[in-house]
């Protein structure tokens, strides 16, 4: 039998061949790793194509740097399991799993993409790709496998996943300035780090900042409550509209569609480096702060 290239392509010309797969593939290239709005996509998609499956086995690759919890935990935990839910928290993705004959307690399965990992829903005879670590096979006849080339992803289980930080979307205006108070970082560090804020990342803090007029350098302890308010909805906004558009495709980013998110296409200042800014023309400028690029205009932000 011919084994079949459930890669992009396949699914791009799936309409016209009649491939029944389907993939859901995130690889963010360079030193970009998905974001919020990427990993909401992601798990949009895969809670459309594998809620109410059943994980009949597991199989796990030989490479020991995907597996954050023991190989024979993870396939004790996930085999015979129902897939209740597919969910994000922070930058993870959390598969709830059902209870088994009251056996054993419910359970999730965590998955962290990492900076090139991808999860591929595909039939059988697809054609099993280089950097495969882990293969779920469904009762619907589909495998869900995890694919991740340069092994930053992660493969966990655990009985409840809680993300360190509050959730971006969901917190309001009084918890998000309790967050900045006293804090001597800058203010791009502080919507960075996952211990506050879970699942923000350099592309949206960018943009957030800049829709906010507050520059990436200020410390955070500096921000007066009108500039933290901005800030805060600012920020949402910028989520809501990024998961709206499905995510931005800096490189080889698809939704589960096999579709590129077009939030990219919104960006005001991420890589715009030298380019006029939207707003006044100015030159956009970049500057490195702990390690991370930062991009900003020098005029609309102060």
């Amino acid at each position: 039998m011919q084994m079949k290239n459930c890669g992009l392509a396949a699914w791009k010309t799936s309409q016209s061949i009649g491939v029944q797969s389907a993939v859901l593939n995130l690889q963010i290239g360079n030193c970009l790793m998905p974001e919020l709005p990427e990993v909401e996509t992601i798990a949009r998609g895969l809670a459309k194509r594998v809620v109410g499956d059943l994980i009949e086995s597991v199989w796990l690759g030989s490479k020991p740097e995907p597996f954050k919890s023991s190989a024979s935990e993870i396939v004790a935990t996930l085999q015979s399991r129902e897939i209740l839910d597919v969910r994000r928290a922070g930058k993870h993705l959390v598969f709830e799993l059902a209870s088994q004959n009251g056996n054993r307690p419910r359970s999730q399965w965590i998955v962290h993409l990492g900076m090139t990992g991808s999860l591929l829903v595909c039939s059988p005879d697809c054609e099993m790709a280089k950097h495969t670590h882990a293969i779920a096979k469904l009762s619907s006849g589909r495998e869900l496998r995890f694919v991740d080339p340069r092994r930053f992803g992660r493969l966990s289980v655990i009985e409840k996943f809680e993300v360190p930080g509050a959730e971006p979307l969901a917190i309001d205006f009084a918890g998000f300035a309790r967050l900045f108070h006293g804090r001597e970082t800058p203010i791009k560090s502080a919507l960075l780090n996952q211990k506050l804020l879970s699942g923000v990342g350099n592309i949206y803090a960018d943009e957030a900042l800049f829709r906010a007029r507050v520059r990436p350098r200020r410390r955070a302890a500096s921000l007066t409550c009108e500039e933290l308010r901005r800030l805060h909805r600012s920020l949402k906004r910028v989520l809501q509209e990024a998961i709206r558009l499905g995510g931005s495709s800096i490189s080889d980013y698809v939704d589960a569609n096999g579709d590129e998110g077009f939030f990219q296409l919104k960006h005001r200042v991420y890589g715009r480096k030298g380019k006029p800014c939207l707003v006044c023309r100015t030159a956009i400028k970049r500057v490195v702060i702990a390690g991370r690029s930062s991009h900003y205009c020098p005029k609309c932000q102060k």
